[in-house]
């Protein structure tokens, strides 16, 4: 009997003493979990929004919340297994950039166009990986149009930049132009931003989140767009 008493005060004990775990109910397995809200505030005087705000996740959205954290840098840092992140609006025409670094044989990606939905997600994925032995490298628009050639090398920082105009898709990686790709299918026309946490093995880091959006119109948008990128207005630059 005293051992049941005394059984009864430690469990009541630590009840008290221990911080409450969140506790995710196997009936939400399908709705994805917002952390910080949106980003607020006017675009730049050239047209670009911040994504991320360096403190909170800023309304991003995930259906695997333990993936995701901001280090102590102020950066977006993605770990563990598969697990992405989705921005809080949905766009159609858009420039999307951001600075990235990756560990030794990680992999990652940057998505566009993109349902809102768990599992390997439906949309347009960018490729971040340098050294994994997937042969797809970063800057390639995956199954799409391949960049076989390693251009970053790993631990160092890169920006990489979307520009999808219509069914038309550039990709810059730093100041490179490696992907000039028209989906004749018009594959996705609209859907979310995400980033992607690959693996396990995979340590990713995600800064200067930034979007512009551009006009529904392709022509005005790409007037838009080539105030960024003067080039893109010429014929496809990449075979």
């Amino acid at each position: 009997m005293k051992r049941s008493i005394l059984s009864l005060f430690f469990v009541a004990f630590l009840a008290l003493a221990l911080p409450a775990l969140p506790v995710r109910a196997q009936s939400d397995a399908n709705k994805p979990v917002v952390s910080g809200n949106p980003v607020a505030g006017p675009p730049d005087a050239k047209g670009w929004q911040r994504l991320f705000d360096g403190k909170t996740l800023s309304g991003w959205q995930t259906f695997d919340p333990g993936g995701w954290s901001i280090d102590d840098d102020g950066h977006i840092k993605g770990t563990g297994p598969r697990s992405h992140l989705f921005s809080p609006s949905s766009y159609t025409n858009m420039e999307f950039k951001a600075e990235v670094k990756l560990n030794k044989k990680g992999n990652s990606g940057m998505y566009f166009r993109t349902k809102l939905m768990p599992g390997w997600p439906d949309g347009y994925e960018t490729q971040v990986e340098n050294s994994s032995p997937d042969p797809q490298k970063t800057g390639s628009l995956y199954n799409r149009k391949k960049v076989t050639q390693q251009l970053i090398q790993d631990d160092t920082w890169w920006t990489q930049h979307i520009i999808a105009i219509g069914n038309r898709t550039i990709i810059k990686v730093n100041d490179q132009i490696v992907v000039d790709f028209v989906d004749e299918n018009k594959s996705f026309v609209s859907g979310h931003l995400a980033l992607q946490q690959h693996d396990p093995g995979s340590i990713v880091h995600y800064r200067n989140l930034m979007v512009k959006p551009l006009p529904a119109d392709p022509a005005a948008a790409l007037q838009e767009a080539m105030k960024d990128v003067p080039d893109i207005g010429k014929p496809p630059l990449v075979p």
